[in-house]
């Protein structure tokens, strides 16, 4: 177990997605507010998957619920509460704005909800950014339109770009001019890479699209000089184990059936040099939290002062101004020097 000194520790999460952390009251209270109620049990057997596609399709109804500006001033709201109660000072969260734009809504209506439910729990000592995020499988003129967007909400919360979805249906290069516009307008980029793909997908997001963090790239592990890059240029991964487990991406990458927590590659990684950040990605939807990961990783094998260096990491490699960051890590390390 965790030692109660590691729980006390201030936390960053930086791979979150906003509509995978909907609780079942939730997801039900949205559900009845639309005239399509459903029981606790039917949103667990939706949240039963058995690869990475149905946990697509599931993802794709969760978010169907929220409609409305309010609707996801609601669901920050219960985010930050999950957050508040691990000890998670600081989160960058993906808000699927590509599918915003597929349903017909205004991010910038939806995204000035969110930002009133975040000032609101800033005063309690949570501080938020937010990732817009694109759908891979739906083009790059979608996704530039996610980028575009984002340079209309002009809020300096908006921290980064990135693209989600299923890795396997577009090559990386078509995205190439999606990503020079980010970086043109001052976001930080990122890629969901390596999580079903191979380490080509990982490898691409890099050195043609410019990503500066990796979600998932589990798969670097099958690829020793691909391991030697992350590691020189101090690109993270943002891992996320229960993840992994639940949509089938640890099986793949590992060409099982099944596979365990104790297979995660995350600790080769971590002591390869690759700089590591702990994540939950879609907390409701995997049953999973901040800590609960912290719980796998020391399933893993790693050891505790291991596991407060990757809190470090989460600080460190975090989207935030240097003022801000150097905030951050005082707290954290004021409150490990009185553990």
């Amino acid at each position: 177990m965790l030692s109660a000194d590691f729980l006390a520790l201030p936390q960053a999460e930086l791979h979150l997605h906003l509509e995978g952390s909907l609780q079942l009251e939730t997801v039900r209270a949205l559900a009845a507010k639309y005239g399509a109620p459903v029981s606790a049990q039917d949103i667990l057997q939706r949240y039963a998957y058995r690869d990475f596609l149905e946990f697509i399709e599931t993802f794709k109804w969760v978010s169907s619920l929220l409609r409305a500006p309010e609707d996801f001033a609601l669901a920050l709201h219960g985010l930050g509460e999950q957050l508040l109660a691990q000890n998670v000072v600081y989160a960058e969260v993906t808000l699927s704005v590509g599918v915003m734009l597929l349903r017909h809504q205004s991010p910038e209506k939806n995204f000035e909800a969110i930002l009133a439910a975040a000032e609101s729990l800033r005063s309690r000592g949570l501080q938020l950014n937010f990732v817009f995020d694109a759908v891979r499988q739906f083009g790059a003129e979608a996704a530039m339109k996610v980028v575009e967007a984002a340079e209309r909400c002009s809020s300096k919360s908006i921290v980064a770009f990135g693209i989600g979805g299923d890795e396997l249906s577009i090559p990386a290069k078509e995205f190439r001019a999606v990503y020079e516009k980010a970086g043109i307008i001052g976001l930080h980029r990122l890629m969901h890479a390596g999580e079903v793909g191979g380490p080509e997908e990982i490898r691409q997001a890099i050195e043609l699209l410019g990503a500066e963090r990796v979600g998932h790239g589990i798969a670097a592990v099958r690829d020793p000089s691909l391991m030697d890059l992350l590691a020189e240029r101090r690109i993270p991964l943002e891992i996320c184990p229960q993840s992994n487990i639940r949509t089938g991406a640890l099986a793949k990458q590992l060409e099982l059936s099944a596979a365990q927590i104790e297979q995660h590659p995350l600790p080769s990684l971590f002591r390869h040099g690759i700089p590591v950040v702990l994540s939950t990605d879609d907390p409701a939807m995997f049953h999973s939290d901040l800590r609960s990961e912290y719980e796998n990783a020391r399933r893993m094998g790693l050891q505790e002062e291991e596991l407060k260096q990757i809190t470090k990491m989460s600080f460190e490699y975090a989207f935030i101004n240097e003022d801000d960051k150097a905030a951050l890590q005082r707290v954290q390390r004021a409150t490990s020097a009185l553990r």
